[in-house]
């Protein structure tokens, strides 16, 4: 594994491939490995070097919950291993299926709740970091004004250790920085989805992590044939290619792609190894 690191929120290092959760419990929809199978994904991310897990309260479907996965396989925690989690218009995994009038997450109330359920599944006293994740909603007149600064009162209280946004544009991530200390930004971005460029070298200049979602495409996996080219120019996947430019392209880029699997777990982190080479970058950015 690469050992580049990030000082996430300026103190907690972090390998640069980390690991996201979601998928443990299918949510919200697809497929999940069996319970078994997630607590040994999880168990055996830490045993080669991943120090770094996003996950969320809401990451639960049919009575499995990513929260209560991660405790069960790693608490108690061994040191450094940071866990990142988010909290916004969601509040419970069924949210999901509410009309955006029952979503009342992005209240004082809903967000403290949203706090308390991810301390509480979390097993722990305070959480590494918390995302206001906007977006859930319609964004009519939806400002992260108000949750950001009741997030800010919960991190005064003790119960959270750095802030971040996720799903957030540009004004609001602007708007966000003379609200608080932001120590990342989750956002979807991708090869091929490449709108918040601006926004990566903006978090970059600033000294702030950005976190891809969906880094290989998500529910939609990338396909471009400069890419499966490049790939095969390495004896590599294409998974691991989209990987490895998303380190190549700013070192600021903190990767959290997610699996169900013991053996696609292996070849994300083994992404951190493979070496692009200036004509694979130009090749890849045509491709995007």
């Amino acid at each position: 594994m690469a050992t580049a690191r990030w000082a996430l929120g300026g103190d907690l290092s972090v390998a640069r491939i980390g690991y996201g959760a979601m998928k443990l419990t299918g949510w919200p929809r697809g497929d999940r490995p069996s319970r078994d199978t997630a607590l040994a994904v999880l168990r055996r991310a830490v045993e080669v070097g991943v120090d770094h897990i996003d996950t969320s309260h809401y990451y639960a479907r049919d009575g499995v919950a990513a929260n209560e996965l991660i405790r069960e396989a790693l608490h108690p925690y061994p040191d450094g291993l940071v866990i990142v989690t988010k909290v916004g218009a969601l509040v419970e995994g069924s949210d999901i299926d509410l009309p955006a009038s029952g979503k009342t997450g992005l209240t004082p109330d809903g967000l403290r709740r949203g706090v308390e359920a991810n301390l509480r599944s979390l097993g722990v006293d305070r959480l590494d970091v918390v995302n206001l994740r906007m977006g859930d909603l319609d964004r009519g007149g939806t400002s992260l004004a108000a949750p950001l600064e009741t997030l800010l009162a919960l991190r005064e209280e003790g119960l959270i250790r750095h802030l971040g946004v996720s799903n957030v544009t540009a004004a609001e991530f602007a708007e966000a920085r003379k609200i608080a200390p932001i120590a990342c930004v989750q956002n979807l971005y991708n090869l091929t989805r490449r709108e918040d460029d601006p926004l990566v070298d903006a978090c970059a200049e600033a000294g702030i992590a950005y976190v891809p979602f969906f880094p290989v495409g998500g529910f939609q996996p990338l396909t471009a044939a400069r890419l499966d080219a490049v790939a095969a120019r390495h004896g590599a996947t294409v998974p691991q290619v989209a990987l490895a430019w998303l380190l190549a392209r700013s070192p600021n880029i903190l990767l959290i792609p997610g699996t169900g699997s013991p053996a696609h777990l292996e070849e994300n982190v083994a992404a951190g190894t493979l070496e692009l080479t200036p004509a694979d970058l130009v090749d890849l950015t045509e491709a995007g």
